[in-house]
């Protein structure tokens, strides 16, 4: 046999292999929804629904005051129309992107959401696998109901760690030196929430925490308790509601690994985030779960990105539910997305081979997108791409 026979072969086999893995993802995913076959992310909705406590729904779900915001993130998607071209080779996608000198197989991440054993036994550790399988990388929340060391041990894909700044530095340094040494690769510093906001939603499911071991110092957060997530004074202990700019200096002085800021929205702050030196921002309106009325993301992000002028990588999350939509963000200026709640419908509906069917269905949605609108690789998705 020769060579060329030879890598032909392994190559077969390779590509058999990987059918067969995603053969058997989609039937454990398919049983642990109750047999349902999920073809969209939308499918994982009621599934995840039927399997989580009511409670744990509402959590998932819920928005800041009449949700307004939320319904704007994914309706914000549907009113931007593409622009194809044809008769572009397309016969081989590159959707690999760079991201801080690391290589992503595809401009998809998943957006750090705390508390995830709300919406399954093995809540963040469960997401871990389920986004290692899928090649993603995810973003571990500071209020996750484990511990980041714990996540980290399972991940075989990277991680990066969102913090949630506190007055007590002491306390802040550990944290931010504790990510470094479990080798999570970024931090996302959450800068839009102040306080909480008006989760009326929450507040009238009486939504219970769990334990978050990465704050147990602090009073109610590391014991199960009574408290609600809906009440002002839930998280009241583990936010800086006096947090500024010089923070922000204090702690990019203090980190190893790039720095970014999560909750961007107005082009001005952008150009702050610029001149205090931050590795990158996330365009996110913490999925409508703080401020109502607050614009849709997408709809931000392209006074943000022309703020920006190429010195730094921009990042937007909320409302993204097809590849379309990935597809769109990308050009309008965004260097990947994040993505929340789909995941977490996945983990709710089928533990970590939900999360992972979540993602490989939105990778190949994007993948098709980007084929019927001729576009071979991601350097290529522009502003030309939306119809104008």
């Amino acid at each position: 046999m020769s060579q060329d026979s030879k890598a032909d072969s392994k190559t077969d086999l390779q590509a058999k292999a990987a059918e067969v893995s995603a053969t058997g993802l989609a039937n454990a995913a398919e049983s642990a929804a109750g047999g349902t076959e999920c073809i969209c992310l939308a499918d994982f909705e009621p599934l995840a629904k039927a399997k989580m406590a009511a409670q744990s729904w509402e959590y998932v779900c819920a928005g800041a005051g009449d949700e307004i915001t939320v319904r704007w993130n994914e309706e914000a998607y549907r009113r931007i129309r593409l622009k194809p071209r044809i008769l572009v080779d397309v016969s081989k996608l590159d959707t690999r992107v760079n991201l801080f000198g690391q290589e992503h197989a595809f401009p998809i991440l998943l957006a750090p959401v705390a508390a995830q054993k709300l919406m399954h036994p093995e809540g963040e550790l469960a997401s871990a696998r389920g986004a290692s399988a899928a090649g993603a990388t995810m973003v571990v929340s500071s209020f996750a109901n484990t511990r980041l060391e714990d996540v980290a041990a399972v991940a075989q894909s990277p991680l990066w760690f969102q913090l949630y700044a506190q007055t007590d530095h002491g306390f802040t340094r550990e944290l931010v030196q504790r990510a470094e040494a479990a080798g999570y690769r970024a931090l996302c510093l959450t800068v839009d929430t102040a306080t909480t906001g008006a989760r009326n939603r929450e507040a009238r499911a009486a939504v219970k925490l769990l334990p978050i071991p990465n704050f147990a110092k602090f009073a109610g957060a590391g014991n199960d308790v009574s408290l609600h997530t809906g009440s002002q004074n839930v998280f009241k202990s583990v936010l800086d509601a006096s947090m500024s700019w010089k923070e922000i200096e204090w702690l990019r002085s203090i980190a190893k690994i790039p720095f970014l800021l999560k909750g961007v929205l107005n082009p001005d702050d952008a150009e702050l985030a610029v001149k205090h030196g931050v590795a990158g921002i996330i365009v996110s309106n913490h999925g409508g779960r703080n401020l109502d009325t607050l614009p849709a993301t997408i709809d931000a992000l392209p006074q943000v990105v022309e703020k920006i002028a190429g010195r730094m990588p921009v990042f937007v999350d909320g409302g993204i539910r097809r590849g379309t939509d990935v597809l769109k963000a990308l050009a309008l200026g965004a260097s990947a997305v994040f993505i929340g709640r789909p995941y977490i419908y996945g983990l709710g509906a089928a533990g970590e081979a939900g999360v992972t069917q979540v993602i490989r269905i939105l990778r190949r949605e994007f993948q098709m997108a980007m084929a019927l609108t001729g576009r071979s690789n991601v350097a290529s998705i522009d502003r030309s791409l939306i119809w104008t």
